[in-house]
């Protein structure tokens, strides 16, 4: 099918990058904070940081922030592919307001994307599964899958060796107890598993997982012994650990490492994998260069992913998301 060289009549562009804006409501973040806000403007859609929203303790330089609100974007992205229309996207655009991450206006009605369509088909299947994972290993082909697919986006993925596992654990264990150990940080935690029934956000204690033994820990958002779901029978042995990866911690790379991380927990959901980020050891500077270290040098970790497959055939209960008219503001243009 030939694209369209004629821009569509503004009134489905308008609804296309509304439709695309509500798909982003999805999308994973840290303490599902969810810390983005779209701007949409008849032929365009902004996206912005809710700063309000960023994490004091856990994440000072904001760069778990930066991650999340890519993977608001690629969402959005992948939304509108999927629905049959081709966008442009300027990221940090010139001359903006400080908050302004990207600007994405449609360019035409190509085909629908079949990539992008199995990637939509996924957004509201996805959920960060805490629970053990079983002993199937994850395919060869599928990690080598998930590393094309992240470099599509502009980032790097590095799939933690067996003779690397110590390390990882060890990172992350450490800056667990030095989380747990900072008030700091414990207040925040409370704050964010402890919201009101109605602000469509946090970590609910429904979706916590009690403490078992795991390769890598996990984190624990149930301190006081809360948590409604038990790990499971699972140890994660069958379970791959995946460190997402950029050249630097400048905004742009960090936005499109978000981006990268959609793309890596959307193909991993319509692969048929469980997924669950692991930011602790990235939120503690010595254990984040224990991870650095592991990378030899070659680049600056955002984020480990744990994937594998679930004994259990039981559903996850859904997290919290906001609603659309408290992210979405249409301005009178």
């Amino acid at each position: 099918m030939t694209a369209s060289s004629e821009r569509p009549a503004r009134s489905r562009v308008a609804e296309a990058l509304e439709a695309a804006a509500r798909a982003s409501l999805h999308a994973p973040s840290v303490f599902n904070t969810q810390p983005w806000r779209w701007r949409l403007c008849r032929d365009r859609l902004e996206l912005y940081a809710d700063l309000n929203r960023s994490l004091a303790a856990t994440d000072p330089d904001r760069r778990l922030l930066m991650l999340s609100c890519g993977a608001a974007l690629h969402h959005a992205r992948v939304a509108l592919a999927a629905a049959g229309w081709a966008a442009h996207v300027i990221r940090l655009p010139e001359g903006g307001d400080a908050d302004l991450l990207a600007l994405i206006t449609v360019t035409g009605t190509p085909a629908a994307d079949p990539d992008a369509e199995r990637m939509a088909a996924a957004i509201p299947r996805r959920r960060t599964d805490r629970r053990a994972f079983g002993e199937q290993p994850v395919g060869e082909d599928i990690l080598t899958g998930l590393r094309r697919t992240v470099e599509a986006e502009g980032a790097y993925l590095h799939v933690v060796r067996r003779d690397q596992m110590p390390m990882l654990a060890t990172s992350t264990g450490r800056a667990a107890d030095a989380e747990l150990h900072d008030p700091a940080y414990r207040e925040e935690l409370w704050r964010w598993t402890h919201r009101p029934k109605d602000s469509g956000d946090g970590v609910p204690a429904t979706t916590a997982v009690q403490r078992a033994p795991r390769r890598v820990p996990v984190r624990d958002y149930a301190p006081d012994g809360t948590a409604g779901l038990a790990a499971g029978d699972g140890f994660d042995l069958g379970a791959a650990y995946v460190v997402l990866f950029g050249l630097s911690h400048l905004p742009e790379d960090l936005l499109r490492g978000g981006e990268a991380l959609s793309a890596l927990l959307l193909t991993a959901t319509a692969d048929g994998l469980a997924t669950a980020p692991l930011s602790d050891t990235i939120e503690v500077e010595w254990p984040r260069r224990l991870l650095s270290d592991l990378l030899a040098g070659i680049g600056e970790p955002y984020v480990v992913i744990r994937l594998g497959y679930l004994d259990s055939a039981e559903e996850l209960p859904p997290a919290p998301r906001r609603r659309a008219a408290d992210v979405i503001e249409t301005c009178d243009e």
